[in-house]
């Protein structure tokens, strides 16, 4: 399957498709801090892999310091499926390689970015 996006809203065509899982979902670009993160579109809420955030959003700070923001904020993240995990690597938001992956909602990861904003980055 092969998935291109078009247009700025970041929209993959083909998004129609009956994916085998629990609901259908969507997938797209969004710009974060002047960085395009892939994301998928479930039940109404914007997903992100959380492989893509750290590598690509907060490269500069210890995964550490992230998981203990994460723990303060409360923030959960969840598996994505086989269907989704395709998805993201079809938009190379995860590795060809990678075997599963965990996803952030958007309202979570703007927390995130917010908490972050004041730690410098690792020299």
């Amino acid at each position: 399957m092969f998935l291109t996006c078009e247009g700025t809203l970041g929209v993959v065509p083909g998004t129609t498709m009956d994916y085998s899982g629990p609901a259908n979902f969507h997938a797209g670009y969004q710009q974060i801090q002047g960085i395009n993160l892939g994301y998928l579109q479930i039940d109404g809420t914007q997903m992100f892999a959380l492989a893509q955030v750290l590598s690509d959003l907060f490269k500069d700070i210890p995964r550490t310091t992230i998981s203990k923001k994460m723990e303060s904020l409360k923030i959960k993240s969840r598996r994505c499926d086989l269907a989704e995990l395709r998805t993201l690597k079809a938009i190379n938001s995860v590795p060809t390689r990678a075997v599963k992956c965990s996803l952030i909602s958007k309202a979570d990861l703007e927390a995130l970015c917010t908490s972050c904003k004041s730690l410098s980055p690792r020299r």
